[in-house]
């Protein structure tokens, strides 16, 4: 996990997002990627988690988890990644 006191405020931000979601289930899925990756992220990936953060719980849980495919306006390399490493998908 990236120690927080050295991201600046953009990536510091988005690591609480994460990780106070609203429901337990995206706490863990996308709060645990975020807090092991958001220090090597590339500015491009942190835009595209800033757009991920808007989604709906319900929908990114079912995405990450397999349960539904994820649909083609949200299909992301970066949410492709947090699937993979959720157990959801390739």
């Amino acid at each position: 996990m990236s120690d927080p006191t050295e991201l600046d405020a953009r990536r510091r931000r988005l690591v609480f997002r994460a990780q106070h979601r609203g429901t337990k289930e995206t706490d863990i899925l996308i709060g645990g990627f975020v807090a092991r990756h958001i220090a090597s992220l590339t500015d491009a990936d942190v835009a595209a988690l800033e757009e991920i953060m808007e989604l709906w719980d319900v929908d990114l849980a079912d995405w990450l988890s397999g349960r539904r495919p994820i649909p083609p306006e949200h299909d992301h390399p970066l949410l492709r990644r947090i699937m993979a490493e959720a157990g959801g998908g390739p």
